[in-house]
């Protein structure tokens, strides 16, 4: 196979056509359209790229086995890579060489070759026979299952033990409490220049003894999107054959109950690291004798490198999702999170979350190597903006002066403790925040919530300018984030009570304390007099500040400073007090960070169901980037519906002939809202079940809604129709879901004049992506207008012009405006894509806006929906055609 790679799509009765042959490097976007499990979108992916995968393997062995059978008859030699007769005596090589080297060299070289192949091939063997040992001895799990048992037996005699001995020793308390903080103390700080001999502790060798062999990385977009993926291959023909590891965070993979219980991801990522920390550490002090022994520090009784082993084989036999994986952690006790990352180099198949392939340190952090591999990434319609996200980072004032009070009082205290090179770093990172919080206009010994701002807004500033303007440009920020700062502080604040103010080290910090509470408590004394919102009281704040590890997302914001000068900005936001202002990094070219992905994989598939337009991923990553446009394979295929299911419609005008242009200026428009009004009251009187209507944002929502309920025309919809909100809280999503399927169930059996449900939502909401509205739940979509986005955006306005200053023109157009009508046209497919979800499911589909007809917008519909679009300029035709669609449908039912 070599450097050809192709990767044919495994079509399921005929579904999908096979996509173009692609070779190695290459990057390949595909779209497949959107619905659910039985579309058969993902397994149509993985089964293409695990036949590749299999034939690939195959003809690996096959060439190993040739190179192999000359050296096991001992003529290594005579059968070389590259054949050639033997040459005259006195002839040179191409180097000018003698022959006799030339010839000595590439026989090391074919020596070489098949020394390495040998290796491989006992690692292999050895690997399977050890897989299948598993699979087929039960007695094995039994024996693993019973040792585990006694273990537990044994430490926790062991334990009730080393209780009665320590009764009456009589430690010193106080020297107790200093032996307990020896683990807070920063460790002496050597930079990579200075590092002679690397400590062995702190790496995962374990994960660099066996080899990365050739695989698939699938990503998605959340862990319920990759348990459904899993449950797929469980049920393909490969389901049997693959080894499998679905990988995730801690806080979806944490057995350890008392770490689970902390909640934030934060927390729980700086708690396992702590119990790493002490349970390396405990060997050493169990074998210093001569000093006194330190109080005993938790380790996590999961993390256990034998039981790990156990869990990654099983792993490695069975295909397991998130959940199965968990389950099986805590029935091994084994920690599933360590466990599955030692699973990753045997893996044929690696299941994981697309922030955790994106992110670079993250990626390094797991052991994942990308080096000649497959990259799938599945769901990838908002890839651009994951990208840009995971690379932004927002830090409030609250946060910068919290993390400066904790790190000074943990300074003052263990002064005298510190080595002189970290005593500078920390000195250096107080500046730093000293400074960030003087460029928000505050003072970072004061209460943040206590400082008013005197200049509002928002202020963007280039890399650059923000380092001269702070006056940190002077400092080294990779040295300073080196520190491991952010876990000692974390332990140091926890043993303390956490607050900003929970350790006082002298009394002027006490009473500066007692005088901010005072004026806060005067400020809100005011605010209730004037009737303004009430400031939120020091200990919720600090109680919020606790749970968000300021120091770890400040070393986020230090590090996102590090980016190039154009590739960046700093957005300074001023607010009504410091402690509300905040400074946010926004990365402006997300090429930069999936161009390191790009240039390691052997092949790139960016895959999803609604990748139109499909521009951006074109220019935006892949040619900024750096990628050749001739290596850039583009696929597309339709759907799995019928084209009688589908009714699309541009609508122009409605049913009074008021030209429907939903632009910010009109929308408001009484005319306008009366109009759509009309329109819905019409097409519920046909259209059965579940009607979804998409508007362009909440507050438009909630102004036509009430507009509706002044006119009456909101009590006209509701004899047909039920009408459901989609709420703002997140939590009550689910139960308006719930409650509007079962109001359009208990009408379709109960018939009457009521005849299902209207649900209001909002594009870009919680409803528009991620939901299936199939069969009775959506038999039309609505979308009023077109959702651009807030182009009076700091962060867009400065995109659009980093866009304009990057990108050449397009057809005529400027990249920012391109990017606009990219943005409002994903969202749009986005949301239109939530009621075809299976091969037998019908829908009609209605555009609410004239400009929808437009070439430039047309062509950005997905093809099988454009395909089957008609435009209608005035209501009556297409009013007929939605009734004649309808009716049909029903009588066929």
């Amino acid at each position: 196979m070599g450097k050809n790679v192709a990767l044919p799509y495994l079509t399921k009765k005929k579904i999908f056509p096979p996509p173009p042959r692609c070779p190695s490097l290459n990057r390949y976007m595909t779209e497949v359209p959107t619905g659910g499990p039985e579309t058969g979108k993902s397994l149509s992916l993985i089964c293409g790229a695990l036949s590749w995968l299999r034939d690939f393997e195959e003809k690996k062995q096959r060439e190993e086995a040739r190179l192999l059978a000359p050296a096991e008859s001992g003529q290594e030699g005579k059968k070389a890579l590259s054949p050639a007769g033997p040459a005259p005596p006195d002839s040179r090589g191409t180097a000018g060489e003698p022959d006799w080297v030339t010839a000595f060299v590439q026989k090391k070289e074919e020596r070489d070759v098949v020394d390495r192949l040998k290796e491989e091939h006992i690692r292999r063997k050895k690997r399977e026979d050890r897989l299948e040992k598993i699979r087929h001895n039960i007695q094995l799990k039994y024996a693993a299952k019973r040792k585990r048992s006694e273990e537990d037996e044994t430490k926790h005699l062991l334990q009730l033990s080393k209780e009665v001995l320590s009764e009456g020793a009589g430690v010193d308390v106080l020297e107790q409490l200093d032996h307990n903080e020896e683990e807070l103390i920063l460790a002496e700080y050597e930079s990579d220049e200075e590092k002679k001999v690397v400590s062995g502790l702190e790496e995962d060798d374990d994960d660099l003894e066996e080899e990365h062999v050739t695989k698939i990385y699938y990503c998605s977009r959340t862990h319920s999107q990759l348990s459904q993926f899993v449950r797929e291959v469980q049920k393909s023909p490969f389901g049997k054959d693959t080894r499998l590891v679905s990988l995730g965070s801690r806080q979806n993979l944490c057995v350890n109950e008392e770490v689970r219980r902390l909640g934030a991801l934060s927390l729980i990522n700086d708690r396992c690291m702590e119990m790493q920390k002490n349970k390396h550490e405990k060997k050493s002090d169990e074998e210093s004798e001569g000093k006194k022994r330190r109080a005993s520090r938790t380790v996590c009784p999961f993390y256990s490198y034998e039981q790990m082993q156990f869990l990654r084989d099983e792993v490695l036999v069975e295909v397991k999702d998130i959940e199965q994986l968990v389950a099986l952690g805590r029935e091994t006790k084994a920690c599933p999170y360590y466990g599955s990352r030692y699973a990753i180099p045997a893996a044929q198949l690696v299941v994981l979350p697309y922030q955790m392939l994106l992110h670079e340190p993250t990626r390094s952090a797991a052991g994942i190597k990308l080096k000649d591999q497959v990259v799938i990434i599945d769901e990838a319609h908002n890839l651009i903006d994951t990208i840009t996200c995971i690379h932004s980072v927002e830090v409030s004032g609250s946060q910068l002066c919290c993390a400066h009070s904790q790190l000074l009082q943990y300074m003052e205290r263990y002064r005298k403790r510190l080595k002189a090179k970290n005593l500078m770093y920390i000195k250096q990172i107080l500046y730093l925040l000293e400074r960030f919080v003087a460029m928000l206009g505050g003072n970072v010994n004061q209460n943040p919530s206590c400082q008013a701002v005197s200049q509002t807004g928002t202020v963007l500033k280039s890399i650059n300018d923000f380092l001269f303007q702070s006056q940190i440009d002077n400092i080294n920020l990779f040295k300073v984030m080196q520190t491991s700062l952010s876990a000692r502080l974390f332990g140091f604040v926890e043993r303390y009570g956490g607050p900003a103010a929970a350790v006082k080290t002298n009394k002027e910090n006490q009473k500066l304390a007692g005088l901010q509470n005072f004026l806060l408590t005067l400020q809100q004394g005011s605010d209730k007099e004037a009737g303004a919102p009430q400031i939120p009281p020091m200990e919720a704040e600090n109680e919020q500040l606790r749970t968000a590890s300021p120091l770890m997302q400040i070393e986020g914001f230090l590090s996102a400073l590090t980016n190039a000068n154009q590739d960046g900005r700093v957005i300074l936001s001023r607010q009504g007090t410091v402690g509300q202002s905040s400074l946010k990094f926004l990365l402006l070219n997300p090429a930069v960070h999936f161009a390191k992905v790009v240039e390691e994989c052997r092949a790139v598939i960016i895959a999803g169901g609604t990748m139109q337009p499909v521009a951006d991923f074109r220019e935006q990553l892949l040619s900024c980037a750096g990628v050749d446009p001739a290596r850039v394979v583009e696929f597309s295929c339709g759907h799995v519906i019928p084209p009688e299911n589908i009714l699309p419609i541009i609508l122009c005008s409605g049913p009074s002939n008021q030209q429907l242009e939903f632009t910010y200026q009109k929308r408001h428009l009484p005319q306008m809202m009366d109009e759509t009004g009309r329109i819905l009251c019409n097409l519920c009187n046909v259209v059965p079940g579940g009607v979804v209507c998409f508007f362009p944002s909440y507050e438009y929502e909630k102004q036509v809604y009430a507009h509706w309920e002044k006119t009456g025309l909101l009590t006209r919809l509701a004899t047909k129709k039920k009408i459901f909100q989609e709420p703002r809280n997140a939590n009550q999503v689910e139960q308006v879901l719930v409650e509007y399927a079962k109001c359009i169930k208990r009408c379709s059996q109960a018939g009457g004049q009521m005849t299902g449900a209207l649900l209001l939502s909002v594009v870009g909401g919680k409803m528009s992506e991620g939901i299936n509205f199939s069969d009775d739940l959506g038999r039309c979509v609505i979308m009023v207008g077109m959702p651009y986005p807030n182009i009076k955006s700091p962060e867009l306005q400065e995109k659009m012009t980093w866009l304009d200053k990057t990108l050449p023109r397009a057809a005529g157009q400027a990249p920012s405006r391109v990017l606009i009508e990219n943005l409002c046209m994903k969202a749009v497919n986005q949301s239109i894509g939530r009621a075809i979800r299976h091969q037998k499911d019908f829908a009609s589909i209605l555009l609410l806006d004239h400009r929808y007809a437009r070439p430039a917008i047309f062509n950005k519909l997905p093809q099988w929906i454009r395909e089957r679009t008609q435009v209608k300029p005035a209501f009556g035709s297409a009013f007929a055609e939605l009734r004649k669609f309808h009716r049909g449908k029903s009588d066929a039912l």
